[in-house]
């Protein structure tokens, strides 16, 4: 099982970015796909889940409006469209996997995780 997460990196506050996780060893569709972020000193934070199934989107009212999820099942990648980004937005993000997963926001319950990529907005 492989997550790849990709797109951080460094933009003024106002910004946008577009995260990418591209995923293999596992069967894409039947997983709930999620971000989930944490800044220095800080715990792991959910930011967005896209459910199994369905495509039912889900995001922390700190990104509302602001960030989308998508996923791409024909190539087992998910997204995260990163839209007027803010320095509290600056996290480590991760892409994780959980199988038939509902809980969405519980860390706990995804299997799988990828490496992390670095989002760091300036102000």
């Amino acid at each position: 099982v492989q997550l790849q997460a990709s797109g951080g990196g460094l933009v003024q506050a106002g910004g946008s970015l577009r995260l990418s996780c591209t995923t293999s060893g596992f069967t894409f569709t039947s997983y709930t796909m999620a971000w989930f972020r944490q800044a220095p000193g800080k715990e792991r934070e959910f930011v967005s889940a896209i459910i199994w199934g369905a495509g039912e989107t889900w995001y922390a009212d700190s990104v509302k409006g602001r960030f989308a999820i998508s996923r791409n099942n024909a190539e087992s990648t998910v997204f995260l469209q990163m839209n007027s980004l803010k320095p509290e937005d600056t996290a480590i993000y991760y892409c994780a996997a959980g199988w038939r997963e509902t809980r969405y926001r519980d860390s706990r319950k995804y299997e799988y995780w990828g490496q992390g990529t670095q989002v760091t907005v300036s102000s």
